[in-house]
């Protein structure tokens, strides 16, 4: 059995890359090999993404580009085991806080070189997770990432421009301040801590939201004492259609791949018979899986962020302000939610199928 690497150095990683590179590896594969050699949460995605294109245009050296000022001397063996022990004692300080609790010759920069690079350390925040995956679950989420991947390395940017993603969330008229207070530094390998979500007493506004790369299709809310079936998700569906015609006149419908996940108007006989007369295609979703899903990674994250700590006395100004934020959101943004499934899946198969962390 092979034990990935537990000791090495960037150099090491970028020689690597480099290597793999020269042999005409993609940068999925790259990244897959270093995970299986060197370990998970060697090196994310983007970075390696980011070295394999510089080595292309023809970049040889694998060291770190040179920087003005003095070179930092502060970075010694007694500093790294103090900021290990200040750590373990209190796992929620900041920089600036460790920073104070340090010689004086150790600085902002040294105390993140000691904390990122040396220790190894990554900041998460407590999150609840969907339900306890089973083997048989974690299986389906490693199938549909092999197969969601695979695609991807036949098709590449083009089979993400046709991917249209929806889902359903609740707005409230008063949404609370987000849990950024209770993150935590975690040793490698160490998991986020859980924390229960709490019921917000308030009221609330059903939306349905499709968008693409490029942005947002439709929005549509739920009259209220409404609830979503398969017949009211058929008449969003006919209007969803009808808005990628009039706002992606280059996407031809039978071109499109709708990502919506496994919830029971999603997946009943008649949704079915309708995305068959649209020539839609269904990219396979599998269940308990919103780390998976952009809306509920990328989308509606944002979305809430956005109204964390605000109030609103009606539906219409709640639609408001939704609205709004969208317009706010830039082209890019929403490529960005998009791209972001290679990286997910990538995890999701390399972690055995495990959920993938913030």
């Amino acid at each position: 059995m092979e034990v990935p690497v537990s000791v090495y150095t960037n150099f090491e990683i970028r020689a690597t890359i480099r290597f793999l590179t020269a042999r005409g590896e993609t940068a999925i594969k790259i990244y897959r090999q270093l995970c299986e050699t060197y370990g998970e949460g060697c090196l994310d995605i983007s970075r390696v993404r980011r070295w394999r294109r510089q080595f292309i245009e023809g970049r040889t050296s694998v060291d770190d580009e040179a920087r003005s000022g003095r070179p930092s001397d502060s970075v010694t063996d007694a500093h790294i085991e103090r900021v290990r022990q200040l750590l373990k004692e209190d796992s929620r300080l900041t920089l600036s806080e460790l920073r104070s609790k340090m010689p004086i010759d150790c600085g902002r920069t040294s105390i993140r070189t000691i904390v990122y690079d040396k220790l190894r350390y990554r900041k998460l925040s407590a999150r609840w997770v969907p339900k306890l995956l089973t083997d048989v679950h974690k299986n389906q989420r490693q199938g549909a990432a092999l197969e969601f991947l695979s695609r991807y390395e036949a098709e590449g940017v083009d089979l993400l421009e046709r991917i249209v993603t929806g889902d359903e969330t609740w707005v409230y008229h008063y949404t609370p301040e987000q849990k950024i207070q209770s993150m935590q530094w975690c040793a490698p390998g160490e998991p986020a801590p859980k924390k229960a979500k709490t019921e917000r007493v308030t009221a609330k506004i059903m939306a349905t939201v499709f968008w693409d790369s490029h942005g947002i299709l439709l929005i549509r809310y739920m009259p209220r004492k409404s609830t979503i079936n398969s017949t009211a998700y058929c008449e969003v569906l006919r209007a969803l259609r009808h808005e990628i015609g009039r706002k992606r006149p280059n996407l031809p419908q039978d071109q499109v791949i709708l990502l919506h996940d496994n919830a029971r108007p999603h997946t009943a006989q008649a949704t079915q018979n309708q995305l068959k007369k649209f020539g839609w295609s269904i990219m396979t979703h599998p269940p308990y899986s919103p780390d998976l899903a952009p809306s509920d990674f990328h989308l509606f994250p944002a979305l809430k962020r956005h109204l964390g700590g605000r109030r609103f006395t009606s539906d219409e100004e709640v639609k408001i302000a939704v609205r709004n934020f969208f317009k706010s959101c830039t082209k890019e943004w929403f490529a960005q939610g998009i791209e972001r499934l290679v990286s997910r899946y990538d995890k999701c198969l390399n972690n055995s199928g495990n959920y993938v962390e913030k």
